[in-house]
């Protein structure tokens, strides 16, 4: 293989184990484990549990139902260790990307690469992620930095994501055509996907999913008691309000239902998409994945609010997301914008 090819499967590497990182993430927090060891970057003053078992052991006997626990503390390592591991890679990957750069009077037969500068941004990148997963500890999970940990997280796959389709383009020509008016589309999507994603993270973070279990209704109501402006006061910490005082539950509920609402339209907007993109043959193949997902995260989402939020559909629904934004990055990426009347669909 070519330093090429090694460059790009090293790519497609750190982009999948960036989308594990942001699932296990999500099971940390679900499983309570974000403060399983309340330090940071190791555990209790160690570089793993082994080291600081005698502190879990006491922190665990004066708070049984606490934090702080042997399964909980390996699970907070555990991500920080696939976190830096990640962080390993992209080192790598930007110094392979300066080291195989086009340099002047480079022969044009030689394969085409992304701008090193991409891998030098998503570097930068992944240093303010470590910053906001430092924060999200010693700020015992601020909701606000939580999602904003989530937020960085989505960021550093979609510009993996984006390199690793620039690497497998060998020249503009391997674009796929894609009129502009769907291109446009999917821009506006990807747009209100993104926001319906962190507001999930917010959902999540604020532990409100279960503010409404039933459906469609919520609480045996089209229209139940909300507080938005408690909801969403972005700066205070968990449970309470900015004031101190604890959080209302129609706070929790227009958290939960602001998400809902959010869901009919981007689900609408994605199948719409899907039909769409299914008319077009060279886009059939990403047509089937997004109806697939949207599937999945309708299943998910419903499964969240009548089953009470079990463990394994609640990680679904987060990989669901993720790979819905991953899907719509790679087809943004990889589309070449053309004119409606040079396009042809297929029936």
């Amino acid at each position: 293989a070519t330093p090429f090819k090694k460059t790009q499967a090293l790519r497609l590497l750190t982009l999948f184990l960036t989308f594990d990182l942001i699932v296990f993430g999500a099971f940390t927090r679900l499983t309570d484990s974000g403060l399983g060891c309340p330090d940071w970057p190791g555990c209790y003053g160690n570089t793993s549990p082994l080291g600081a078992s005698h502190a879990i052991a006491m922190a665990q006997a004066a708070m049984p139902t606490g934090p702080v626990t042997q399964a909980k503390a390996w699970i907070e390592m555990l991500h920080r260790y696939l976190a830096m591991g990640v962080g390993a890679l992209i080192v790598v990957i930007t110094a392979l990307a300066w080291l195989q750069a086009r340099k002047p009077g480079m022969p044009s037969s030689q394969p085409s690469a992304p701008s090193p500068w991409w891998a030098t941004a998503t570097l930068a990148w992944v240093c303010v992620q470590g910053a906001f997963g430092a924060l999200t500890v010693t700020m015992k999970l601020f909701p606000a930095i939580v999602t904003l940990h989530l937020a960085g997280a989505l960021v550093l796959l979609v510009l993996l994501c984006v390199q690793t389709v620039r690497g497998s383009q060998r020249s503009e020509a391997a674009a796929k055509p894609m009129p502009n008016g769907t291109r446009r589309w999917v821009g506006a999507t990807y747009a209100l996907l993104v926001l319906q994603i962190l507001l999930g993270g917010w959902v999540s973070t604020n532990y409100a999913m279960l503010a409404c279990n039933d459906f469609p209704v919520c609480q045996g109501q089209w229209w139940p008691e909300m507080n938005f402006s408690q909801g969403f006061e972005l700066w205070r910490h968990l449970g309470v309000t900015g004031a101190g005082d604890v959080i209302s539950f129609p706070a929790l509920t227009a958290i939960h239902y602001v998400h809902r609402l959010m869901a009919y339209l981007v689900l609408t907007l994605l199948a719409a998409l899907a039909w769409q993109l299914n008319r077009l043959g060279v886009w059939r193949a990403h047509s089937r994945m997004l109806a697939a997902l949207v599937g999945l995260q309708l299943a998910t989402g419903l499964s969240n609010v009548l089953l009470d939020w079990p463990l394994l559909s609640a990680l679904l629904h987060t990989a669901g997301a993720a790979a819905l934004l991953l899907l719509l990055t790679w087809v943004l990426a990889s589309a070449k914008p053309v004119a409606k009347a040079l396009f042809q669909t297929e029936p």
